[in-house]
């Protein structure tokens, strides 16, 4: 029988970490590395999910009861490797079941094999790439199912679905997605190093909705919008690295953290802007090749990628 085959790019929030889920205009960028999902019809009335890591060894798998998708009250695990991982998963089916009560229909069975195109700890959007494959599996939006099944703004998704930079914001709980481009002179000086811990991005999110209150946000808000939209016109290096810097220091107000550059990298000669949840996965550092490459590696950071290396 035909195979169908979903892929989906991975993401970086350059701008707008936490406020976007508060509507602050954000920046974001889709990644080379992504997840595919492939699937293959088959029979015995179950799901047979396979998921590979970049080294296409495997690291997951479950077998799941297909009639359990569309009747929740029934026991829809049959074995599996993790089965606090099968039950999340088993959740998005029935969740894209709700929102097109066609998926699934008139199969007999279906096999599954997932992809990931990065290490897992990279911080790349191992969900959202999933839920968006999954979404365009079940002919669904893909939006509504994170929604429906996780938390979060969003920009992930949009950044799953386009292959060029994007603006992203929410209004009245609806994306805006916009398409830009982000194309510079000193893109050669830009450059992702990973702090070698995967951060919980939902653990960052309480802590910002917890020492952050209303008006600290609203202004907050306000300065990032501001920011992005500089950015996305910023003409020069220099210019450019200001406004990283700026924004670094409104989140570490509004966190009442220290920057990461503060913490760890204080005499590093550039800016370090975190992505994302701070304290772990990638960093955007700005510098030449050989001095980011020297200063990391001797910080024990190896893992450092290039802009072209690392974006779409």
């Amino acid at each position: 029988m035909a195979n169908k085959e979903f892929r989906s790019n991975g993401k970086l929030l350059i701008t707008g970490e936490y406020v976007v889920l508060d509507g602050a205009l954000s920046f974001a960028l889709p990644t080379k590395f992504g997840q595919s999902l492939e699937v293959t019809e088959t029979t015995g009335g179950t799901i047979q999910w396979q998921a590979l890591n970049y080294l296409d060894k495997e690291w997951f798998s479950a077998e799941l009861k297909l009639s359990a998708v569309a009747n929740t009250s029934e026991e829809g695990l049959l074995k599996s490797s993790d089965y606090k991982i099968a039950e999340t998963l088993l959740s998005f089916l029935r969740e894209a079941k709700k929102l097109n009560g066609k998926f699934l229909e008139n199969l007999s069975g279906v096999s599954i094999t997932t992809k990931l195109e990065f290490p897992e700890n990279w911080g790349l959007g191992s969900s959202s790439t999933l839920i968006n494959n999954i979404a365009n599996w079940a002919n669904v939006d893909a939006f509504q199912l994170l929604w429906n099944s996780f938390s979060g703004s969003g920009y992930d998704i949009a950044c799953a679905r386009n292959n060029s930079g994007i603006t992203y914001q929410l209004k009245d709980k609806k994306p805006f997605v916009n398409l830009v481009d982000f194309n510079f002179d000193f893109k050669e000086k830009l450059f992702f190093v990973h702090l070698n811990k995967k951060q919980n991005s939902r653990e960052g999110i309480n802590h910002y909705k917890e020492v952050a209150d209303a008006e600290e946000k609203k202004v907050a808000i306000s300065k990032i919008s501001t920011i992005t939209q500089k950015l996305l016109t910023a003409n020069n290096l220099n210019a450019f690295e200001a406004l990283l810097n700026e924004h670094e220091e409104i989140i570490s107000q509004l966190l009442k953290q220290e920057t990461i550059k503060d913490i760890h990298f204080s005499d590093f000669d550039g800016s370090i802007k975190s992505l994302g949840a701070w304290g772990g996965d990638f960093v955007l550092v700005t510098g030449s090749r050989d001095y980011v490459v020297d200063y990391f590696n001797t910080k024990g950071h190896k893992t450092i990628l290039s802009y072209t290396e690392m974006i779409k």
